[in-house]
């Protein structure tokens, strides 16, 4: 049976625990970016492109094979004071999420890294129960697109350095089907172990950012009508997601 915090945790990135902690939003300064992204959107990579040796759906597995291989204490996906940015991170590539609620973290970030954020996004499993729970690769595919259409386009924002990305609703990827193995316990269950699962949602890709400090901010947030999903409960159900990183660039 999955705990509160598991549960919720399902759709933030992890999209584990309906966590409101107040957050005191960070004065934001001009945008400075080290790498070209596309058009409109500085330093951020277009959704069709294949950066550093990925595509955007690639780099979404891989994001979900970190999370999912996170331990329960300090997962990022928690508003927790155990969190630890750099914890299963390695390449030139490192992930960044928020839990639900109003949260802020400040971290140190190596220089040179790329950053792959999710803003929103959710899977569905073999090792899980009702109802992101799936057998196969289309089940797995079939729900998590219809868990990743709750999140309301609409919502969707993202600044870095108080510049806005436009065109988010461009930015949403299905992963391929991916292994993952999960800790005992894990964020979505008591026992771990392999499985196999596909996500969906919005995510950004980041060029590495200039020595020094930066803000990144994103909101999103998932609704879903009164008994929609039954192990929702019977009335309305809205997720939000407001997330502030304070980056220090070393």
């Amino acid at each position: 049976m999955k705990t509160e915090s598991s549960q919720n945790a399902k759709f933030a990135g992890f999209k584990p625990a309906l966590v409101i902690a107040a957050a005191l939003l960070l004065s934001v300064t001009s945008p400075v970016w080290a790498g070209k992204g596309n058009v409109g959107n500085p330093g951020v990579l277009p959704p069709n492109s294949a950066p550093h040796g990925n595509n955007y759906a690639g780099w979404s597995a891989a994001w979900w094979q970190w999370n999912l291989a996170q331990p329960i204490e300090g997962h990022p996906g928690l508003d927790s004071p155990d969190f630890d940015v750099s914890a299963g991170q390695s390449g030139n590539v490192w992930f960044l999420t928020g839990p639900f609620g109003t949260v802020e973290r400040t971290c140190n970030i190596p220089r040179n890294k790329a950053l792959f954020i999710s803003l929103a996004n959710v899977e569905v499993s073999s090792l899980e129960e009702a109802p992101f729970y799936g057998a196969t690769e289309a089940e797995q595919r079939a729900k998590a697109k219809f868990f990743a259409d709750h999140i309301v386009t609409a919502s969707l924002v993202c600044t870095i350095d108080g510049a806005s990305v436009r065109h988010l609703d461009h930015y949403r990827v299905a992963s391929p089907q991916f292994e993952f193995t999960a800790p005992t316990p894990w964020i979505f269950g008591t026992t771990g172990g392999d499985g196999t699962s596909v996500g969906d949602g919005y995510y950004v890709l980041i060029e590495p950012l200039s020595k020094g400090q930066h803000t990144i901010h994103f909101e999103a947030l998932f609704h879903f009508d009164a008994g929609e999903v039954p192990e929702f409960g019977p009335d309305p159900l809205d997720l939000p997601i407001d997330m502030t990183y304070d980056l220090r660039v070393k």
